[in-house]
């Protein structure tokens, strides 16, 4: 009786694994076949390679990821140091691109993106968010009105040779010129400036 099982078990296990390679090569979609009288697809094609150093090519400044690191760590120190535990920093590129982002201890939800779009103004417009502001005059469309900008204190731009390349911004101090304190010493500690 013993062997007879076994014997069941291997036929059983043998029908099942014969029954599952059926099954899959029924269930194969075969390559499609072009139709009758049409030409074959064209060949993909292929990569251009531009130069380096062509007038095709464009040069672009970026705060390295250790400066990153390094200015939005000083910021939120700065802000620790004056009892601002509930912000959130961050750096981003010229274009808005997040390098660096670092929350403190119970910072809200919308102080990510409070500091995220205060550093892409200063970031995209080369100036303090705070000075931006006093642009503003309430009197049909502005600045104010750019995608992704936000005209609060708390912004600092970083600029290589005059030329912006990124921001920081901190967001969710009660009051936006601590937030742009803690942003200025979040640049301070890329630039080597006072601040």
């Amino acid at each position: 009786m013993k062997k007879s099982h076994q014997v069941f078990a291997t036929l059983a296990t043998g029908a099942l694994l014969l029954t599952a390679g059926v099954g899959a090569a029924a269930t194969a979609t075969p390559p499609a076949a072009p139709a009758a009288g049409s030409a074959p697809a064209p060949a993909p094609a292929p990569a251009a390679d531009i130069q380096p150093g062509s007038e095709s090519v464009v040069a672009q400044n970026r705060i390295t990821v250790g400066a990153s690191a390094d200015a939005v760590g000083a910021a939120l120190a700065k802000c620790q140091a004056d009892n601002l535990p509930f912000v959130t920093v961050a750096l981003v590129d010229r274009f808005g691109t997040v390098q660096a982002l670092l929350r403190g201890d119970n910072a809200a939800e919308h102080t990510i993106e409070s500091a995220k779009r205060k550093a892409y103004t200063a970031a995209a417009l080369g100036a303090p968010t705070s000075e931006l502001a006093q642009r503003i005059t309430g009197n049909g469309p502005g600045i104010d009105d750019l995608p992704g900008t936000l005209f609060l204190p708390g912004g600092v731009p970083l600029k290589v040779d005059g030329v912006s390349v990124a921001g920081i911004g901190v967001g969710g101090a009660p009051d936006g010129r601590l937030d742009e304190a803690c942003a200025a010493a979040g640049a301070a500690a890329v630039t080597g400036a006072g601040g």
